[in-house]
Order: structure tokens, then sequence, then C-alpha cells
């Protein structure tokens, strides 16, 4: 599928990545291949998303009504209206148990292991 971009995009991005002033009208002929791969190399879409390394939170906050901030965010997904379990450890790492709601769930099986390792 053929990409375009406007000289007005390819003059923003030489720009940006210091190839022209920003007084310069027209983006030298032998850089214009450069900064058209940078623009389609930024506008590919990602193979797959890296997976994120698991954090602690620093601050749960359950709020009355239910909202619940994870370190100042708002919780993105709902929680059902079923009791929390919380235990607090002023000494150590405090937990909160609570229920997601799904639209479906999905468990998957592990590959069973071969019997010689």
């Amino acid at each position: 599928m053929p990409v375009s971009y406007t000289e007005q995009e390819i003059r923003e991005q030489a720009f940006h990545l210091g190839l022209i002033g920003d007084r310069q009208a027209d983006v030298p002929r032998n850089l214009r291949s450069k900064v058209i791969a940078t623009l389609v190399e930024g506008n590919r879409p990602s193979e797959a998303p890296s997976p994120r390394e698991p954090q602690l939170a620093q601050a749960v906050v359950i709020q009355p009504g239910g909202t619940v901030l994870v370190d100042g965010e708002p919780f993105p997904w709902l929680i059902a209206r079923q009791p929390m379990e919380i235990s607090l450890d002023p000494e150590g790492i405090s937990t909160v148990r609570l229920t997601l709601m799904a639209a479906s769930v999905q468990i998957v099986q592990p590959e069973p292991r071969p019997e010689s390792e």
C-alpha cells in the first residue's frame, strides 16, 4: 500500500531530526529519503506489545462509592461490588484482593511436559 506524506510533514520531521533549520523552506533532495524513512518507521504498527515487568503499586486508595486509585490513577477495569479483602502490614507489603468483572474468561492449560524432564 503506497504511503505519501505532505511537504509540510516531511519538513517538520526534518526539522525535528535536526537536518534543517526552522527557517529553511525545503528539505535537500539527498535527505528526503532518510526523512521519509523515519516517518514510515514511526507509523509502522509495532509487532507485539512488549510485556511490562510487574511492578509493586506504591499506593492503593479505596474511596467511598468503590472508586479505586492505584498510584493516583483510576483502576482501569470494572470492579464487582463484592467484599474486598484488605490486609494491612505497617512493616511490610499490604495486600488488596478484589473481584474483576470480565465479558469472558479463558483458562489456558499448560503444555504437558515430557516425562523425561
